[in-house]
């Protein structure tokens, strides 16, 4: 009998969870999309720019030298920020393949040079996306102020 009732029950509990809601990755880049704009907009005199995966930049400092390549290690100090200003990481510094990093970080530090300091503003699906992690809520946009310190 206990057979039969995990054959019975067990397709039920997996139908229930597929009726779960699915995440909507479009929505959640418009949503994204509307969040930046409006926290870029609070600030007139952020002026940054979009590349084309939606990740926008601003070079406060541009540094010296060559830029570094998809394949570079680089040596960072960062500040990592939610768009309501919490903090959630403050004067870390890393080094690391650019590779290992978030896929915001991966193009937004292709435009800076040695020595240079930008402002990252990071749609979820470029940060940590559907996935929370540590203090950063799950569809979080983020924003870093990452300086270059050296590449190789």
């Amino acid at each position: 009998m206990k057979k039969f009732l995990l054959f019975v029950f067990a397709p039920l509990v997996l139908l229930a969870s597929c009726s779960k809601d699915k995440f909507d990755s479009a929505k959640q880049a418009a949503t994204d999309d509307a969040a930046i704009k409006a926290y870029i907009g609070t600030d007139t005199a952020f002026h940054a720019t979009a590349d084309g995966s939606g990740v926008y930049y601003k070079i406060v400092t541009q540094g010296t030298g060559t830029k570094p390549s998809a394949s570079s290690t680089v040596k960072v100090t960062y500040t990592g920020m939610l768009l309501n200003g919490t903090k959630f990481a403050s004067n870390s510094t890393v080094t690391q393949s650019l590779s290992g990093f978030i896929a915001g970080w991966q193009s937004g530090l292709l435009y800076l040079q040695t020595g240079g300091r930008i402002i990252l503003v990071i749609p979820s699906r470029d940060g940590y996306g559907n996935t929370a992690q540590d203090n950063i809520p799950k569809n979080s946009v983020l924003v870093f102020t990452i300086d270059l310190l050296s590449f190789s």
